[in-house]
């Protein structure tokens, strides 16, 4: 489908909007200390596994992280290259330093030093912001971030709902990564199991949203 160049930026710019709003749930997700997300803690068995059987002292986790997005990009490109957009690449190279930032705002409040009665709560807002701004991302049709795209794939080629692919997707990280020596917390199965639901219940608001927006504003 041809876009206008007007249409391109305003979906860009709706991207990283959710990319925002997703990474900022992805911050209070972390700095409550209660578990990595699905997706790092297979990048973190990867590299505990890669580095001990190595010895490869180059290998960090960021680049074991980029190693994979990358390998998807490259496994999509041969299969399916419809979901190779820009925004892939804008996924990838904004979300460190995006994270980076809220990290610096957000680290005064302390989060990982509350009553864990408050923590859980926190963490869970942050999956739903987490969710939220990943359906907006999703639904600004320019593009996602690699490990999103795993379920987005899987979901549209098997014809079943986006909440539950998503679910049992992260949950095969979370095994993977276990058994490849990564780490998780009650903070991990919780994003497993909500975040998925959520942004299942997110995903047709967030296109009604987008198409308010891309219509007003290609008036």
């Amino acid at each position: 489908m041809n876009r206008s160049l007007k249409e391109w930026t305003i979906r860009v710019l709706l991207l990283f909007a959710g990319l925002v709003i997703a990474h900022l749930g992805v911050t209070l997700f972390l700095l409550t200390e209660l578990g990595s997300d699905p997706f790092n803690v297979m990048i973190q068995g990867l590299f505990r596994t890669s580095s001990s059987l190595s010895g490869w002292s180059f290998l960090t986790h960021g680049r074991i992280h980029i190693a994979v997005s990358l390998l998807i990009i490259l496994v999509l490109l041969l299969t399916d290259r419809s979901y190779i957009k820009i925004g892939t690449v804008i996924c990838m190279v904004c979300g460190g330093p995006i994270i980076d930032f809220f990290t610096a705002l957000l680290s005064p409040l302390a989060l990982a030093l509350l009553p864990l009665p408050v923590r859980i709560p926190i963490l869970a807002l942050g999956c739903v912001i987490l969710a939220f701004g990943m359906t907006v991302v999703i639904k600004s049709d320019a593009g996602t971030g690699p490990n999103d795209l795993v379920a987005i794939v899987i979901s549209d080629k098997i014809h079943k709902k986006f909440s539950i692919v998503r679910m049992i997707v992260d949950l095969c990280f979370v095994v993977g990564g276990w058994l490849l020596g990564g780490t998780f917390g009650a903070g991990t199965l919780i994003c497993a199991f909500l975040v998925g639901p959520v942004a299942g219940f997110f995903l047709p608001i967030s296109e009604k949203l987008v198409n308010t927006v891309l219509r007003r504003l290609k008036a």
